[in-house]
C-alpha cells in the first residue's frame, strides 16, 4: 500500500499513530517491532525484519538464505563472497 500523503501530528511524547490500514497492510499486530531510520532528510519506517540482512550488502529481502549457523546472505551478497573467496583462492591465500 502506497501513502497518499495523510497528515498526522507528534504528540508532546513524540508520538504518532499509525493508521490500522497501514499496520493490517503489513500484517503488524499490537507491540510489534519496527526500524525506524532517517535517509536523505526523511524519516523511514518499516516492518523489523528479524535476521533477515544480509552481512555483505545490507539488503533486506525474503530471498535472502540463513546459512552455516546464522550467516544470512542475500542473492547478490553470495555471488560477492564466491568471487572473493575464489580471487584469494586462486592467489593462493586459501
Amino acid at each position: 500500500m502506497k501513502s497518499t500523503g495523510i497528515v498526522r501530528k507528534i504528540d508532546c511524547l513524540g508520538r504518532i499513530v499509525l493508521p490500522i490500514a497501514f499496520r493490517e497492510s503489513l500484517g503488524m499486530k499490537e507491540e510489534a517491532p519496527m526500524e525506524i531510520f532517517v535517509e536523505d532528510e526523511q524519516i523511514v519506517l518499516r516492518k523489523y525484519q528479524k535476521n533477515e540482512t544480509c552481512i555483505i550488502t545490507g539488503e533486506v529481502s525474503d530471498q535472502n538464505m540463513i546459512l552455516s549457523g546464522g550467516i544470512v546472505l542475500s542473492p547478490q551478497g553470495a555471488r560477492i563472497l564466491q568471487e572473493e573467496l575464489l580471487a584469494l583462492r586462486l592467489k593462493g591465500e586459501i
